[in-house]
């Protein structure tokens, strides 16, 4: 398998950096040199030539995003689809009734999606379902599961190491809302050093959320050991962060906020410059990345008086470091 993986990446920057061959790279990644090679021909900076990590991500996964997909949903499935639907077959019947006709299909969640497209185009599809398109909650459930999320692992199950907060690479990670709800600012915490990363999100729903912790951490990936998120639904995307970046994610108990301290702390720095009234869709990402930059050099009481630059520097390159926790 020749797919080079984020760490991979970073070590080949690094060691051109430092002024290593082609070879004494592939070696110490474990790849032929070709690999190297046509990495350094395909993602380097096209106007400068120069090779970085974060760079050559992203230009990987805007290939991937491009690359041609193929498409179950054809406009011939499309009609048998609708054809069943208009004699009120539920999304479950239209699947079922697909696949032992041995015509090609998709799945029922599927179909439900393409329902409520149409009925946002003010198509009537909707009509031929048994609740005429209303959402509602399952029955036969005796216990209510709103407000879980799926798939979680506890804060409880977290090693202890975390708390001690000794190293570098155990994140935690919360959403700061907008004014009248529009946008939200992702906020993500280094618990050691206070390092801070923040980006703007158009909106809390998982898959945004997720993304947008994948893309503020590429460069971070070959440290990041944990991330730790309260219960929101926004953060429902965890397993695809974890995949994402190598990590174990973990979740604080329901209203145990003080179990994410270090971020709640970190919030209410940010808030200073973006307070409960800012409207960010008039927040550009430029006043963003100012504003990290600005409390990642601001000196901290509790490293006494070191910046949270300072002591990133110190726990990944020296390890020569003590300060009040």
């Amino acid at each position: 398998m020749t797919h080079l993986t984020v760490a991979q990446r970073y070590t080949i920057s690094s060691m051109l950096k430092n002024g290593y061959s082609q070879s004494a790279i592939a070696a110490t990644i474990a790849k032929d040199k070709s690999v190297v090679s046509r990495e350094l021909k395909r993602n380097a900076d096209a106007r400068s030539g120069e090779y970085r990590s974060d760079l050559a991500q992203r230009k990987t996964d805007r290939r991937h995003k491009q690359k041609p997909k193929k498409v179950r949903f054809t406009d011939q499935v499309k009609a048998n689809v609708e054809a069943l639907l208009k004699q009120d077959y539920s999304p479950e019947q239209v699947a079922g009734t697909l696949k032992k006709q041995g015509k090609d299909g998709v799945s029922h969640e599927r179909i439900y999606q393409y329902i409520w497209q149409d009925k946002k185009q003010k198509g009537d599809l909707h009509s031929h379902l048994r609740h005429q398109g209303r959402k509602y909650r399952k029955r036969g459930h005796f216990k209510d599961k709103r407000g879980i999320i799926k798939d979680r692992t506890g804060i409880e199950k977290r090693p202890e190491i975390v708390e001690k907060r000794e190293r570098f690479g155990d994140l935690e990670v919360d959403l700061i809302i907008g004014k009248n709800h529009q946008q939200a600012m992702l906020t993500i915490n280094d618990r050691a050093s206070g390092m801070l990363k923040m980006s703007k999100v158009t909106s809390k729903q998982a898959l945004t959320v997720g993304q947008a912790i994948v893309e503020e951490l590429r460069d971070w990936a070959p440290y990041i050991k944990t991330i730790t998120a309260d219960n929101g639904k926004e953060f429902a995307a965890h397993k695809y962060v974890a995949e994402q970046l190598n990590v174990d994610y973990y979740f604080a108990r329901p209203y145990h906020s003080w179990e994410r301290g270090s971020n709640e702390n970190l919030n209410g720095l940010v808030r200073q410059y973006f307070n409960k009234s800012s409207d960010f869709t008039q927040i550009t990402d430029e006043e963003v990345k100012a504003v990290e930059k600005k409390l990642n050099h601001r000196p901290r009481k509790r490293y006494g008086y070191e910046n949270p630059a300072f002591i990133m520097d110190k726990l990944l390159f020296q390890q020569e470091v003590a300060f009040m926790t």
